[in-house]
């Protein structure tokens, strides 16, 4: 039976640079299917693919645009966000921060590929936090 999904756990799903994604965050658990990665498939119509750490200015916006990703809501799974906590976010959202000089900084190995189609990789790669 098909989930929606073109992926599968361990199914070697690809980060923005080309490697192995890797996990986001389990404290909050994140991802479209809060297992910790911003895995993405048909059913994720946000495309919550972006693995970004929140900061004040970011979470701010995001309130502003009508997304509220402070306040708890248990019944979704979801812990409500604070500065320096890492979430998959939608990246339409995270380019639209980027244009308003908001964008929180960004983990590129677990960026899901598919960020790509909304996000330029240098403009991911000038908010990356694991480059060297």
């Amino acid at each position: 039976m098909s989930t929606g999904f073109d992926w599968l756990r361990g199914d070697g799903a690809t980060n923005v640079l080309g490697g192995p994604l890797l996990p986001c965050s389990v404290a909050p658990l994140t991802g479209f299917l809060r297992d910790g990665c911003c895995h993405t498939g048909t059913e994720d119509i946000g495309r919550h693919v972006v693995c970004a750490e929140m900061t004040a200015a970011f979470l701010a916006f995001s309130l502003a645009r009508g997304n509220d990703l402070m306040t708890p809501r248990p019944s979704l799974r979801f812990p409500g966000l604070k500065p320096g906590d890492r979430w998959c976010l939608a990246a339409i959202r995270w380019e639209e921060a980027r244009q308003h000089g908001c964008a929180p900084p960004v983990l590129l190995e677990a960026t899901h590929v598919a960020a790509l189609e909304v996000c330029a990789l240098e403009h991911l790669r000038a908010y990356a936090l694991d480059l060297d």
